[in-house]
């Protein structure tokens, strides 16, 4: 079977989206290796690919980067598969052709734009947004992260059940509570990091609950603020606006400086040093479609105090301590308790490793693969 993929993300390394694009490419190939597999590009953007991964570099359009993007997914990615013969197109983000000379299977990680609202106020992502809605009918079979992300997609995209498949993302071997002293000294240092904290490290758009993540500490602040501060990792917007929250305001509004500390973006390498040094993590998101962070966080044997929404309830089970999106004081109780609490902590670190091994890449890449064999 030649199965041509969709490697736009492979330009975006540090986008959940772009992690599982770089992790289907890599594991495909080992779990079905009489495949054929080409991965479709934007010319010159050199991603490195697995050996035996064919490149089909695709040259674009001077155009601004919106339209470029429309054109690469709905005009030179279906004439790329007729010339490469591709026997499956496999998109692995929502965007997939109107039309394409092969079976499409698309990966739907999530609704996000058509569950809030603030994300599609731009006419430009309204226009996109109904674009890949329209397509997503016409494809033989949609991928999604989690059994709450499918009820989701029946809900508002009308598509036959039976062509909707939740299959789960993985966790790399990398995330491992196993210390590498020689690494998690490197982390510690660069980026400054306090001998005991706690650890929030994700997105910064208006779903990720900043606000509730800083209000957290405005109750916890007395009983473990100084003790325990909160690390916040990641790319930091340019203040706040409609789709973006910076935490660094609502700290000094709010009197927290001296308990909150911004790292800014994190490398990839860096990032199991980072999660294993944490003596908790805090995760309050009100919306996800999976909730990779959490499963990262627990793979590395950190005890998990996160929100209780349907995705990361379906990913954690009884192995996170889950509150309510916007209950800051009683995310804060569970926050104190874990840490305080050292027979609730290492339970919870336990039932974390164990719910993570649960999870892997070449599950999740099994998985895909049966369901491009069977899209017809």
């Amino acid at each position: 079977m030649r199965v041509l993929i969709s490697g736009w993300f492979l330009g975006y390394p540090d986008t959940g989206t772009g992690q599982y694009v770089r992790e289907m490419i890599a594991r495909l190939p080992v779990v079905r290796p009489g495949w054929e597999i080409g991965v479709a590009f934007p010319e010159g953007w050199g991603s490195a690919l697995p050996e035996g991964v064919t490149p089909v570099p695709i040259r674009l359009p001077r155009a601004p980067r919106a339209l470029r993007k429309i054109w690469f997914e709905q005009f030179a990615l279906p004439q790329a598969a007729a010339r490469w013969r591709a026997d499956r197109l496999f998109v692995p983000y929502w965007a997939p052709p109107l039309r394409a000379p092969a079976p499409i299977i698309v990966t739907v990680h999530d609704l996000i734009p058509l569950l809030f609202p603030e994300y599609r106020s731009g006419f430009g992502v309204r226009l996109y947004t109904a674009l890949v809605r329209a397509a997503t009918p016409g494809a033989a079979r949609i991928l999604t992260d989690s059994e709450a992300s499918r009820q989701d997609i029946l809900r508002r995209l009308r598509v036959p059940p039976e062509r909707v498949v939740a299959i789960p993302l993985g966790v790399s071997e990398r995330f491992t509570p196993r210390p590498d002293p020689i690494a998690d000294a490197r982390v510690r240092t660069r980026y400054d990091l306090p001998p005991a904290y706690v650890l929030y490290l994700g997105g910064f758009d208006r779903r990720k609950n900043i606000e509730t993540l800083l209000a957290v500490y405005t109750w916890a602040q007395e009983a473990i603020g100084y003790n325990f501060p909160l690390v916040i990792a990641g790319r930091l917007p340019e203040g706040s606006h409609r789709l973006f929250v910076d935490p660094r305001p609502l700290a000094r509004a709010w009197g927290l400086e001296e308990v909150i500390r911004c790292i800014g973006p994190v490398d990839e390498a860096d990032k199991p040093a980072l999660y294993r040094g944490a003596s908790a993590f805090l995760y309050p998101s009100r919306y996800e479609g999976f909730g990779l962070p959490v499963l990262e966080a627990m793979a590395c044997g950190v005890p998990v105090v996160a929100s209780e929404i349907p995705a990361l309830a379906e990913l954690a089970g009884d192995a996170a301590y889950l509150v309510p999106p916007d209950d800051a004081r009683g995310m804060a109780g569970a926050l104190i308790a874990v840490l305080v609490d050292a027979h609730l902590g290492q339970t919870l670190r336990e039932r974390g490793l164990r719910r993570a091994a649960q999870f892997s890449w070449r599950a999740c890449a099994e998985r895909t693969a049966e369901a491009i064999e069977g899209s017809v």
